[in-house]
């Protein structure tokens, strides 16, 4: 599959600096399902698939190597229908990311940036830098559809 059927990549990664001599390199921004780069798996590079054919840990990173040519700094991407499903209340970040952020008595408070994980909970980074807990008490509507997040004004930033 050359194309994503709905259009949407999903950057997992990018190649990184070379590790050895046989065409191996660091995974940079490796994605957090680390079974994406296990030996026969397939990446998209410049939307053409490659095939892994090596796959270590190198000083807790992801090092492959792929059976096509990369070049330092491409994206390594997947189409997002071969994603897995989610469950539930379950999103991926990409899903998150330039969501309206609006507090639940209508005060705009930003886009969504990132989402960044926390020792304890997940935390929502605002454009402005601002964060805010991925917990219940905190957000209570997230409508990626819609493209709006609503959290208790109680958490929000003064504003």
């Amino acid at each position: 599959m050359n194309d994503a059927s709905d259009g949407t990549w999903v950057a997992i990664g990018r190649v990184g600096r070379p590790h050895g001599r046989d065409g191996s390199f660091v995974v940079e921004h490796a994605s957090e399902a680390s079974e994406r780069f296990e030996i026969g798996g397939v990446v998209y590079v410049g939307r053409a698939p490659a095939r892994i054919v090596a796959s270590k840990r190198a000083g807790g990173r992801i090092v492959i190597q792929l059976d096509s040519e990369a070049t330092r700094g491409d994206q390594l991407e997947l189409p997002r229908s071969e994603l897995p499903r989610l469950e539930g209340d379950e999103y991926y970040v990409f899903d998150l990311v330039g969501l309206r952020v609006e507090t639940d008595d209508g005060r705009a408070l930003g886009t969504i940036a990132d989402v960044v994980p926390g020792p304890a909970n997940d935390v929502i980074e605002l454009e402005g830098g601002e964060l805010l807990p991925l917990v219940r008490a905190c957000v209570l509507d997230l409508d990626a559809e819609s493209g709006r997040v609503v959290v208790a004004r109680s958490f929000a930033p003064d504003g």
